[in-house]
């Protein structure tokens, strides 16, 4: 049987967040690496798996997608039974975490990101850091912050009392911020502090992290 294939590069963010997923549903996966340095993934046959030219692509059978957060929902739609149960079929239940999903794509990974840039990217390339942008950033974060505060003070989880997708997404770019100044910023917030405990622990992350080090 066909396993399904993720199409990208293991040091993208967004690549991370579905070989996340696949780990917490204990699927196997054929892994198709994209030469970005070399600009492949701008180009054919790339492009026809995503014409935005951005990784990952993901194909099973002749399902294709892109947008990382899209594949992580029809991976846990269509795998319910196998592994971590990374969305519910109760109405309710599945909007809230919905609806922090959309927390994590419009709030939380605008701003994180832009941090991942400033604060890894660019001095990985040898560019000059922008020091106002990043204070300027920290900020929003902050705010971003002190509402996940608020509702891990009464959920273990941003969507309930369980792991979801709504948790999952956000772990590529909590990781790189950890090994940076900003690492402050999440353990300033005492419940903020223990969900990325749990979340960087997990045994699914650790594959993720083992397959980056070893990139």
């Amino acid at each position: 049987m066909a396993v399904p294939k993720v199409y990208g590069e293991v040091l993208s963010t967004a690549m991370q967040r579905v070989l996340a997923c696949l780990y917490e549903k204990h699927l196997e996966y054929e892994l198709v690496p994209v030469n970005m340095a070399a600009g492949d993934h701008k180009k054919e046959p790339f492009l026809s798996l995503n014409p935005f030219g951005q990784v990952p692509a993901f194909e099973d059978g002749d399902l294709k997608l892109f947008e990382s957060r899209a594949i992580t929902q029809y991976v846990a739609h269509s795998y319910p039974e196998k592994g971590t149960e990374l969305i519910y079929q109760d109405p309710k239940r599945m909007a809230t975490i919905g609806m922090w999903m959309e927390v994590e794509a419009h709030h939380f990974d605008p701003v994180a990101s832009k941090l991942v840039r400033e604060l890894i990217f660019k001095p990985m390339f040898g560019m000059a850091v922008d020091s106002a942008l990043v204070t300027e950033y920290e900020a929003k974060l902050s705010q971003v912050l002190d509402v996940y505060e608020s509702r891990l003070e009464q959920n273990k989880y941003l969507g309930g009392d369980y792991f979801s997708l709504a948790d999952l997404h956000h772990l590529p770019c909590m990781q790189c911020l950890m090994g940076t100044p900003v690492k402050e910023l999440f353990y300033a917030r005492v419940h903020v502090g223990a969900w990325c405990n749990d979340l960087l622990d997990r045994p699914a992350w650790n594959k993720v992290i083992e397959l980056t080090n070893d990139a």
